[in-house]
């Protein structure tokens, strides 16, 4: 142990250092008593003392101990690793700010710590690109729109130019939510300035953004038939692959479409298998071959994972209808419609209700396409459904999503019906493709979610004279909130129908895995 020049008491005392060297012995150390003081250590000439020198008698295998470094020493090995760092940074200057002077650390962990801090730095800068590359190289996946900074950054990318809706609901402030009736005039006067966008491309998300398009599967085909003509009609650059050159221009196809409107999960998955199968083409196949075999691979994928599995989710679901009963659905949902229209061609007599709700009120569409077809049909409202719920025998829903715990995400008004159908004990069948299967999990309908516009539920369709909350942007003590999905919680599911068959909502981790499975070999 040294002592330091502020130190009042400098030496030992001969009876403590007497004991203190016993002690020592009896424990087996070697011991060296040094006198005098070592100006390289930092004791001036004045703290004249004794120094003890403990040297441990170590077996021979183990390491030696390293031999401790002067202050310019330690200096001139911290101005080496700043100079690493910077160097696999990119070659950037190290700015030293003048009259600061460094800490330095402990004698006793100062040799061991600081090769293996060097060590380290030259295997993060030599193995593993800047950290600046890797985040341009793999953007996340959802933005927090709370965060200013990011909001700014994504605004001055953005190619579709929208406001930030007033008057937010604080717990919703994490997810975009934007005055609509702007951004389409703007978006169709920059379509001669959007060079590097496919006209189809640029179609779907004006389609999008008008909400001509909606509906899980009609929104997922839409992009990638978008997607098939981009590529028929890409050439590759010069000096350049076409993997990673298509892969970077369906980037910019998917960020402009969820400039006009956030992706499902569906559309997601659908995502993830184009670019699986982009990054998985041979360097040695020819363009034409390349393209033909992606559009190839983008038509079995509509056939099988939607037309296909609708198919067999239908005559899955036709087994569990008999005559008499009182079918119960929600909304408007392709794949419950087809069901029933299917039954009602099999002869099998059965009444439907349909339930609704605000403000887009997709049931209205539904009812009357099934009294088209000549099926006996009962129209309600999401507010009443407890009242007509004991005269039901099943439910029918659709579902944007099943997730790995056995959520269901769906249209909001969804997990009500579900919760109000168990609380009747009536069985509640969901009908989803396995291609909307996710392996995330969500408990609520908070952190991940869409907000609509608020201005639709603020009017009450074919009622002018209602006009009670006109202007109400301006007033700040009132939020509305238009939610587009909720989270039904397994609970509440009696039966999950698949294109892998009717299965309870505990198998839905192995579907996603098997699904996953087969995903990389379609």
């Amino acid at each position: 142990m040294e002592c330091s020049p502020r130190t009042p008491r400098i030496g030992f005392d001969e009876a403590i250092l007497g004991n203190t060297l016993h002690h020592f012995r009896a424990a087996g150390f070697n011991l060296t008593v040094a006198s005098g003081a070592k100006k390289a250590r930092g004791i001036s000439g004045k703290a004249a003392g004794t120094v003890v020198e403990v040297a441990n008698d170590l077996p021979a295998t183990s390491k030696p101990l390293k031999e401790k470094m002067s202050k310019s020493e330690r200096r001139a090995l911290q101005e080496s690793q700043r100079a690493a760092k910077a160097a696999a940074k990119g070659g950037a200057s190290v700015h030293e700010q003048p009259g600061k002077t460094l800490k330095q650390p402990s004698q006793k962990k100062d040799g061991p710590q600081v090769t293996s801090s060097v060590a380290a730095s030259e295997k993060k800068g030599g193995d593993r690109p800047p950290e600046k590359d890797r985040k341009k190289d793999v953007p996340p996946p959802r933005m927090q729109f709370d965060d200013k900074n990011r909001v700014e950054k994504a605004k001055r990318r953005a190619v579709v130019k929208q406001t930030e809706a007033r008057n937010r609901v604080e717990l919703f402030r994490h997810l975009p939510q934007y005055e609509h009736g702007t951004q389409l005039p703007d978006l169709e006067s920059k379509f001669f300035l959007l060079d590097p966008m496919h006209p189809a491309v640029y179609k779907v998300g004006i389609q999008y953004l008008a909400g001509d398009v909606h509906g899980g599967n009609a929104r997922c085909i839409a992009m990638l038939q978008a997607f098939r003509e981009a590529i028929k009609d890409y050439t590759t650059p010069q000096e350049k692959t076409l993997s990673r050159d298509l892969t970077a221009k369906i980037n910019s196809f998917v960020s402009f479409l969820i400039a006009c409107r956030p992706l499902s999960i569906s559309m997601g998955n659908a995502l993830r298998f184009l670019k699986a199968r982009i990054a998985k083409l041979s360097a040695t196949l020819a363009e034409s071959e390349a393209k033909a075999s992606l559009c190839s691979d983008i038509d079995r994928f509509i056939n099988e994972k939607i037309v296909v599995a609708d198919k067999v989710i239908v005559g899955n679901a036709v087994t569990k209808i008999r005559d008499g009963d009182v079918l119960l659905t929600y909304g408007s949902s392709s794949v419950v419609e087809m069901i029933l229209l299917h039954a009602h061609e099999l002869g099998k007599e059965f009444r439907v209700v349909v339930v609704d709700s605000r403000p887009k009120l997709e049931g209205q569409a539904l009812l009357r396409r099934l009294v088209g077809k000549g099926l006996r049909c009962t129209y309600t409202h999401v507010n009443a459904v407890s009242y007509i719920m004991p005269e039901v025998t099943r439910v029918f829903l659709g579902a944007a999503s099943v997730l790995s715990n056995g959520t269901v995400f769906s249209r909001v008004g969804t997990a009500c019906v579900a919760m109000v159908a168990h609380a009747f004990h009536v069985p509640v069948l969901i009908c989803c493709e396995a291609y909307k299967f996710h392996e995330r999990v969500q408990l609520d309908s908070i952190c991940s979610n869409e907000l609509g516009d608020p201005d639709v539920i603020a009017k009450v369709s074919g009622r002018m004279d209602v006009n009670y909350l006109d202007n109400w942007a301006n007033k700040e003590n009132l939020q509305l909130l238009n939610l587009l999905y909720d989270a039904t919680p397994s609970d509440y599911i009696s039966m999950i129908i698949t294109d892998y068959g009717m299965v309870p909502p505990t198998s839905v981790p192995v579907i996603v895995r098997e699904y996953g499975r087969e995903h990389l070999l379609i």
